[in-house]
């Protein structure tokens, strides 16, 4: 939502006139108390242009593991997958791909996506990683 002023700043407008428009008609708002608000995509339907997109951090993080065999790769893969799926924004799903290099026992996860769902991916694996259970590496004289 924009004020009077923000909108005659953004049209290089005199306040007087985004004022005079809304009273017309011609520029729809809302008030509140004793002054205007007009939503932005008022704002874009007067001046025939689309809204701008809001802003958005998106974050890429690729996570390389060693020692991790097939089945282990498999398990964690699709933990990562099902919590990449669940429980996030739909508007703004997390990416997710997996790899996994046998020759090598390395495992490959790339993450896109906002920054707070990025963050509670990273750590889901760095707790899983830690604790060792889904990879096998539990210490068996606990």
């Amino acid at each position: 939502m924009y004020s009077v002023e923000e909108v005659a700043a953004l049209l290089g407008l005199h306040v007087r006139t985004v004022r005079s428009y809304i009273r017309s008609g011609r520029l729809n708002a809302t008030r509140i108390g004793k002054q205007y608000r007009i939503a932005a995509a008022d704002l874009a339907q007067f001046t025939g242009r689309p809204a701008a997109p809001p802003a958005a951090a998106e974050v890429s993080s690729i996570v390389r593991l060693d020692g991790v065999d097939r089945a282990a790769a498999d398990r964690l893969g699709t933990l990562v997958l099902a919590s990449a799926n669940t429980g996030h924004d739909p508007a703004r799903p997390l990416r997710v791909q997996t790899v996994h290099d046998g020759e090598r026992n390395r495992m490959t996860i790339v993450i896109l996506g906002g920054a707070a769902a990025t963050a509670d991916l990273l750590r889901l694996i760095d707790a899983v990683v830690e604790g060792g259970g889904l990879l096998g590496r539990e210490d068996r004289d606990a």
